[in-house]
């Protein structure tokens, strides 16, 4: 059988960062102004040449393009259709780099425009626009913001460029964009009360223009992805979905639309997901099998379904006869032409290529697949559908073989764990005292003043501090010298944190290469790749740990460090660690158990690590579980069972110590709006949270649930390369003092500070200080007026 009598295989986005990352090099480059911008389009250009040859090579036939951004596909998406917020002074035409740049990271001002060569006038600090994580992913997207009155217009023709650019290689592909009512609904609007979804009739022409380009340039269908579909839609949500797709169908007609929904089940969105007037539907059927009967039966006989059998989120190998076994009665008879194999999802989220770990243990990378794997994986199924298992029966024997190795392996299943965790019950879930009189006992113990200033926990890993890391890692350094190294780092930070004047002092974290590795490199059950980074946002790459084991500690992870940077000062330093719940969901976890009960087993080793903390004398520890929310399922109908088990799992961590022991923790970009009752129970002392960039609109949940315990919402975003000044800062606390009480507030950055530099983040947190000390003044000439 040819390749065209062979059902299509579809990878509906790929990871765009390059094997070596190409990309961030590049990025970081052009920021620092030591290269321009033809130089980073070069670059991009190449990645975009290679991974499209490289999935036509490797059996792909739907091949996307414009799935590769610079920084972030839905910043891509505003950027196309003209949303660009008025601060950033654009004025029609192509959004330039530097605005582009701008709306994701701020910036510090510029005196020049290097896209252009020209040199216009100097341009005022800018904020960056909102940040949050896409969907339940620890992918960050960039939050359009539109007003009431915002208006659209074609400004980039980037997915057409990008389909001519694939075209001018010899390759044809299927061109991807964001949904307008996903990207809708992503949205935030500055008016209070204005819904953005209201704007579709105004956005919808930008996409029908770009529709129209597709076609004229030769495309013949386009991937227009819609997550929302597996969102809890309401009945206006569900009628703009019919609304858009009506117009869009109508805008090019010759040009088919394949419409991507992934993350999830569709549920009871299915139906108008069917019913829309499309050519073809993808289902993620990683997630949600049990769609597909009903989507089978429910279908047009002309409606192409895109079959998502591979986990596009996940690095396991598939068990590629179990999946055929599932799906090949549904399929049995249905025409060729009616299906599509592809991932789940976009493989964003996975690594590239297996290959390029040569040092990991050889059992388990068999159990594994990268976004390279998970290509042939599904080429494989394409053939086994097509030609029958025959034609691929060595691949079969070995994913048979491999799952009967990982199922089996003394190295995944521990008994001793699983009797721990029989062992749980309700006494280690439960502090001592209610937080009433917690606080009352740490005021005592801690004697901070109002306000008390504090970080998030880490410090610039500036190039001298991953050069020495490497070098030891390579042997190139011996033990006694990177630890005297790490030891002058940590003095030095805590003498740089006394001279400003922080009242709660942290260590640095230089002996740390990333807030998850840095513990599951110390417990068992882990492991870890060399070159597997996947991207969390704009130039960020992180190397997620692969959980294939039952988890345990064997022996104290911080203390040995923390006791050390304790011991140069009489502030009290904080223990720092990483929670439960972020460790799972900031790793790649294991799919033949539960994800709780994971869970409850990295909960169990932090709660040994807290009590040897304390044991040791520290007097606070933090427990960051900056991922809490980003695990919560989408459905609402699904969250009590995630946040029960993942509260239990905080408690379990933290609730070990003594009333006196003041446990921290904290989230990252997060609306906690409707989670507020969970954050609650967590019953930590104080939470930090970021809100620099929504200007405190995330503490008004915490106002009107009355929440009880202490807050530091962040006062400046460090995920920008800018200082903010002491009247900016102390702006953002005084529109915290109107929702929080004084007892409550802390001050901290938003985040920790390991991607900034010291020439930044030393400013900043001089300002910061500054700002909290004159809060300080007021508060006590305002008690003086009372008096």
């Amino acid at each position: 059988m040819t390749l065209s009598q062979q059902i299509p295989v579809a990878t509906l986005g790929v990871p765009r960062i390059g094997r070596r990352r190409e990309l961030k090099f590049a990025l970081e480059s052009y920021w620092s102004g030591k290269s321009c911008a033809a130089e980073l389009l070069a670059t991009a250009k190449a990645l975009r040449a290679a991974s499209w040859e490289e999935q036509r090579d490797r059996g792909v036939s739907k091949i996307p393009s414009n799935d590769f951004s610079l920084y972030d596909h839905v910043l891509d998406t505003a950027a196309i259709v003209g949303a660009v917020p008025s601060r950033y002074a654009w004025n029609g035409g192509e959004v330039p780099l530097d605005i582009y740049f701008a709306m994701a990271r701020g910036n510090q001002g510029q005196t020049g425009n290097r896209d252009s060569g020209r040199e216009p006038a100097a341009s005022p600090a800018l904020t960056a626009m909102e940040m949050t994580k896409w969907f339940d992913t620890n992918y960050h997207y960039i939050v359009p913001e539109l007003d009431d009155d915002q208006a659209f217009t074609l400004s980039s023709t980037k997915p057409v460029d990008y389909f001519l650019e694939a075209k001018a290689l010899g390759i044809h592909t299927r061109p991807v964009m964001l949904g307008p009512v996903t990207f809708l609904k992503l949205a935030k609007s500055p008016v209070e009360g204005f819904n953005p979804l209201a704007l579709l009739p105004r956005l919808l022409p930008v996409y029908e223009q770009l529709l129209r380009r597709l076609k004229f340039s030769g495309a013949d269908w386009m991937q227009i992805d819609e997550p929302a579909l597996v969102l809890d839609l309401n009945p206006n949500e569900r009628a703009a979905l019919e609304f858009a797709y009506g117009q869009l169908s109508k805008a090019a007609p010759e040009l088919k639309i394949m419409l991507a929904t992934y993350f999830g089940p569709l549920g009871d969105n299915l139906e108008t997901a069917i019913s829309l007037p499309v050519a073809g539907l993808h289902l993620d059927l990683s997630r949600a099998p049990e769609q597909l009967e009903m989507a089978g039966r429910l279908a047009p006989k002309d409606l192409v379904l895109s079959l998502g059998l591979i986990n596009g989120r996940n690095v396991w190998r598939a068990n590629l006869t179990a999946i055929l076994d599932r799906i090949k009665p549904i399929v049995a008879g249905w025409p060729l032409d009616r299906v599509e194999i592809a991932p789940s999802c976009s493989m964003l989220h996975v690594p590239i290529d297996l290959r390029m770990e040569t040092v990991l243990d050889a059992n388990i990378r068999s159990w594994l697949a990268f976004a390279a794997q998970k290509t042939d994986e599904l080429v494989i199924l394409a053939r086994a559908l097509s030609q029958g298992r025959d034609a691929v029966a060595g691949e079969l024997k070995a994913s048979d073989e491999a799952a009967a190795t990982r199922a089996t392996s003394t190295k995944v299943h521990d008994p001793l764990v699983e009797g721990r965790i029989a062992d749980i019950n309700g006494a280690m879930k439960q502090r001592k005292s209610a937080f009433a009189e917690r606080s009352r006992v740490q005021a005592r113990t801690l004697g901070l003043p109002p306000f008390p200033t504090t970080t998030i926990g880490s410090f610039p890993q500036t190039p001298q501090v991953r050069k020495a890391r490497s070098a030891h890692a390579k042997g190139q350094l011996s033990y006694v010298d990177y630890e005297t190294f790490l030891k002058k780092e940590i003095e030095a930070a805590i003498r740089l944190q006394e001279e400003i004047g922080l009242d709660v002092l942290v260590h640095g974290e230089f002996e740390r290469n990333d807030m998850v590795q840095h513990f599951g490199e110390q417990l068992s059950g882990f492991a870890f790749t060399e070159h597997a980074w996947v991207q969390s946002y704009g130039s960020r790459y992180v190397r997620p740990p692969i959980i294939f084991g039952d988890v345990s500690r064997a022996n104290p992870m911080t203390v040995r460090w923390w006791q050390f940077a304790q011991s140069l000062t009489q502030k009290p330093v904080k223990g720092m660690l990483t929670g439960p719940v972020t460790i799972l969901n900031w790793s790649f976890v294991r799919d033949d158990v539960p994800r709780s009960e994971v869970c409850r087993q990295i909960a169990l080793a932090i709660r040994d690590e807290v009590t040897d903390l304390e044991r040791s004398g520290a007097r606070m520890i933090q427990i960051d579980e900056a991922a809490f929310r980003e695990g919560l399922p989408l459905r609402k109908c699904d969250w009590k069972v995630y946040l029960d088990w993942s509260v239990e799992c905080f408690r379990i961590a933290s609730t070990g110590v003594k009333d006196s022991t003041q446990i921290h923790t904290h989230m990252c970009y997060s609306e906690f709006n409707e989670i507020i009752d969970a954050i609650a129970e967590l019953d930590a002392d104080v939470i930090s949270i970021e809100t620099s960039r929504s200007a405190m609109e995330l503490l008004d949940v915490f106002t009107s649930s009355k929440y009880p315990n202490e807050i530091g919402p962040g006062v400046y975003d460090i995920h920008s390369p800018r200082v903010p000044e002491v009247a900016e800062i102390s702006a953002l606390l005084m529109l915290a003092r109107e929702r929080l009480s004084d007892g409550q507030l802390w001050v901290n950055p938003d985040c920790g500070l390991k991607t900034r530099k010291w020439e930044e983040v030393r400013p900043a947190l001089i300002n910061m200080v500054a700002a909290a000390c004159a809060l300080r003044e007021k508060q006590q000439a305002e008690l003086a007026r009372l008096l």
